[in-house]
């Protein structure tokens, strides 16, 4: 039990999943993570936290202070602490690389997205935001504890790792092909790769696979990032048949 908890900051060995859902996503993914959950007086699923806690051996307590203490200004009714734990992505299946994201509510986004659409491995690349600072965890809606997350200096030390018969694809504003779901490459094994929100990937990353670009109105310069992993992770998921329901023998194939 953290008797004390204090804000978050980088440094700590430990983070919060702050609200209800994230929290039960702790306690249901990564329990032997959890160093303690604390809950307000008000909370109206106290007694199913409190139940699940104890059948888990995970030390629960009411404490509004401590809440107050960890979310600052957000109303929380719920949260859990938990020790930060080492990613390892999974060599088969697809991979997404982040390169150098700035923002973490975008981060927690992306990866409450690429779970939905049946992505489980999260490379980040070249530092950047924070995945384990509350805000992005809760933005993820507790879609961090499913994703394995593992972080890399650089690509190249990311393609030492995990490059071995991966087809590598880039999303440039300068892509040689436009991603439609007629070009979207069928293929069971490979990488996206985006950059970060204001600068997106550097010229070099052309020298890496099949560069794509997603097509969009002259009237803005680039779509919002997780709108771009969105996009390219719904219609490689739905190629590739890797999330049920987005097939397209199942729907009726792409247009």
């Amino acid at each position: 039990m953290l008797e004390y908890p204090k804000k978050y900051k980088k440094e700590f060995d430990h983070s919060y999943a702050l609200g209800p859902f994230p929290t039960f996503e702790l306690l249901k993914c990564r329990p032997k993570q959890a160093l303690a959950v604390y809950c307000r007086q008000d909370f109206t699923q106290r007694d199913k936290l409190s139940s699940l806690c104890g059948e888990l051996g995970v030390p629960f307590s009411i404490n509004d202070k401590a809440l107050e203490r960890i979310s600052q200004k957000e109303i929380c009714y719920a949260a859990g602490a938990f020790r930060k734990y080492p990613g390892q992505l999974r060599a088969e299946g697809p991979h997404v690389a982040l390169v150098n994201p700035g923002d973490m509510g975008n981060l927690g986004t992306i990866q409450r997205t690429l779970l939905g659409f049946g992505f489980e491995n999260l490379a980040l690349i070249g530092g950047g935001a924070d995945h384990w600072h509350p805000k992005a965890v809760r933005a993820s809606m507790g879609a961090v504890f499913h994703l394995e997350v593992e972080a890399f200096p650089d690509f190249p030390a990311y393609l030492k790792a995990h490059g071995s018969g991966r087809e590598i694809f880039p999303f440039m504003l300068d892509g040689g092909t436009v991603l439609t779901p007629g070009t979207c490459p069928e293929t069971p094994c490979y990488t996206l790769i985006f950059g970060n929100e204001a600068t997106g990937l550097p010229p070099e990353y052309q020298t890496y696979g099949k560069s794509l670009f997603i097509a969009q109105s002259p009237a803005v310069d680039s779509l919002n990032l997780s709108a771009a992993v969105a996009v390219g992770a719904y219609l490689f998921a739905q190629k590739n048949g890797q999330c049920p329901g987005l097939s397209p023998r199942e729907n009726g194939g792409s247009q």
